[in-house]
């Protein structure tokens, strides 16, 4: 982690809430996020690492909320302390997630498939719910959520994480429609993100990995945090209910050849 205070811009007046923020994904996208002006909460489920990443990121406009995204009392506390310090959330960004099992779906313990549809997909309808409720049903905003391509293609092996990105492309058609006109609701579905959480997918042949994609590398989290910055963006303002496929062209590989 870097420290990019000195690189910000002047404070824009906009608010986001990050859940799974402390690194990976989540703080790529708050990095960009801070960047251009937000000021931002961040969640996660480790205080050490959360604290770190409040450090690099500046706690002059950053905040770090400790807890499991599935669990209802942190999805309030969350909402209430960005409240409480910022005022107003303008922008929830749902991409806390878990990928605990690898292994076919034939053979799933449906104990494992519940879990990770209640962190993947149940939490992030219950911040929405909250955000709606606390801000953004009277005063407008954003939500992104993050997807996968695994959940819009058959992904072998991780048949659970898969079907619960699949779920989440649906809510997000879901609260797109329900929020309009106030709330806009888009989803990023990235492929393989160089990060901690994507490691087994990659470790040891991560260059192998990296020729499958057209453009010759894996996802960096600045990649996906660009592209949350634009959808939370005034450029993004005429965009709903869109699923936005950031892969290095690897479905260009499903053609004909």
């Amino acid at each position: 982690m870097t420290d990019n205070s000195t690189e910000r811009a002047a404070d824009s007046g906009k608010v986001a809430l990050i859940t799974g923020g402390s690194r990976g994904i989540g703080y790529g996208i708050a990095e960009a996020l801070v960047a251009r002006g937000d000021r931002v909460c961040i969640t996660g489920r480790n205080e050490d690492a959360l604290k770190e990443a409040v450090e690099a990121l500046g706690a002059d406009r950053v905040m770090g909320v400790a807890g499991k995204a599935h669990d209802e009392a942190h999805q309030a506390v969350a909402v209430e302390r960005t409240m409480e310090a910022f005022g107003r959330v303008d922008f929830l960004i749902n991409n806390a997630g878990t990928n605990p099992v690898f292994g076919p779906i034939a053979d799933l313990d449906l104990g494992v498939a519940r879990k990770v549809f209640e962190t993947n997909v149940i939490s992030a309808l219950g911040f929405a719910q909250r955000t709606w409720h606390a801000w953004q049903k009277d005063n407008g905003g954003a939500i992104v959520n993050i997807a996968s391509i695994a959940g819009v293609s058959a992904s072998p092996f991780i048949g659970a994480y898969g079907m619960s990105k699949a779920a989440m492309v649906n809510l997000t058609l879901q609260l797109a429609h329900e929020m309009a006109p106030r709330v806009r609701v888009n989803a990023i579905a990235p492929a393989v993100v160089r990060t901690k959480f994507a490691q087994a997918l990659y470790e040891g042949r991560e260059q192998e990995a990296a020729a499958a994609y057209p453009l010759g590398r894996l996802g960096l989290p600045e990649d996906i945090g660009g592209a949350a910055a634009f959808l939370t963006s005034a450029q993004a303002e005429w965009i709903t209910g869109q699923t936005l496929i950031v892969d290095g062209g690897m479905f260009l590989n499903a053609g004909v050849h």
